[in-house]
């Protein structure tokens, strides 16, 4: 595989997202104050455990939040992990068990839950793209549509569940869209032309920065395209990565025999109009690449709940 955006892990800086995530979660929950009806039923002294429990088939992710929740809350709680982040499980499976003070536990349970539920909806989605075009070349991509606040999380769920990343901000890479191009276009000048002449100054400018501004996508340029006219006149100017937007099947495979001939190293990515349903055909055009904002977008949680130990 050529240059690629960078990949979402679980490290420190999705960590720190989290963290913040939680914090607002507690905020929305207890806005600075307490959990009045576990403190008026419950005994400060009790303990218990409770299993957490997948009642649905699915990909685990959020595995790791968990761990988080628990520290941010600083709750008198342990929590032992059954299941890994990406690990793909049936109904009924037991993904950990919290355990402690049952003031505590009932506390964050909703949090820990929601969490869980949030991203594992968006892995179990993000693999049954990538089981739709198993035996392709193709790659499944998620975009920026993602819920405010949750991009990393939602991003690492989509590595969870097989598909890959893309750009995680307008600070990754150049992506040069039709806006930008409407913008960008010379008095006269014909769109082929405008997307081309747009990707030569994108280059000249990243060398001008050198490694003043280092993108961490390492320099990677993409540029979206409506025609294949468009397509013809980018690809002598060899941008990392071309988006075929809104084409039809027919479009599509002329663009990859396009591609083929003219610059086979520029990797071609199909968008729009990408479902369950259409996501085979599009990746058996040969397209490289397949963005498809549902992933986070359209995701549903999963059902995911407490089992409390007797």
């Amino acid at each position: 595989m050529k240059r690629d955006f960078q990949q979402i892990e679980w490290d420190a800086a999705t960590i720190e997202d989290c963290r913040q995530l939680v914090r607002l979660a507690v905020r929305e929950d207890l806005e600075r104050q307490q959990d009045w009806t576990t403190l008026a039923t419950v005994a400060p002294e009790r303990r218990g455990a409770a299993d957490i429990v997948s009642r649905q088939a699915g990909y685990a992710a959020g595995i790791q939040a968990t761990a988080v929740v628990v520290d941010e809350m600083g709750g008198r709680l342990t929590f032992e992990a059954f299941a890994a982040d990406g690990d793909r499980i049936e109904g009924r499976t037991t993904l950990g068990r919290l355990s402690g003070s049952v003031r505590d536990l009932l506390t964050c349970e909703r949090i820990v839950l929601n969490i869980l539920g949030r991203m594992m909806g968006v892995a179990t989605l993000a693999s049954q793209y990538v089981e739709r075009v198993a035996g392709t070349n193709a790659r499944i991509y998620d975009t920026r549509k993602t819920t405010p606040g949750w991009r990393r999380l939602e991003k690492f769920a989509v590595r969870c569940g097989g598909a890959y990343n893309h750009r995680l901000g307008l600070y990754d890479a150049v992506l040069i869209k039709d806006n930008h191009l409407a913008q960008f276009a010379a008095a006269g000048e014909s769109q082929p032309a405008t997307a081309a002449r747009a990707v030569r100054q994108a280059r000249q400018f990243l060398a001008e920065l050198g490694d003043i501004e280092p993108l961490p996508s390492g320099g990677l340029i993409e540029i979206e395209v409506d025609s294949l006219e468009q397509l013809a006149a980018v690809l002598p100017e060899h941008p990392d990565i071309v988006l075929l937007d809104n084409m039809n099947l027919e479009q599509l495979r002329a663009g990859v025999a396009l591609r083929n001939s003219l610059a086979p190293e520029v990797e071609l990515e199909a968008s729009g109009g990408v479902n369950l349903e259409t996501v085979r055909g599009i990746a058996e055009t040969g397209v490289d690449r397949i963005s498809v904002g549902g992933i986070t977008h359209a995701a549903k949680s999963l059902d995911v709940g407490l089992d409390w130990h007797a």
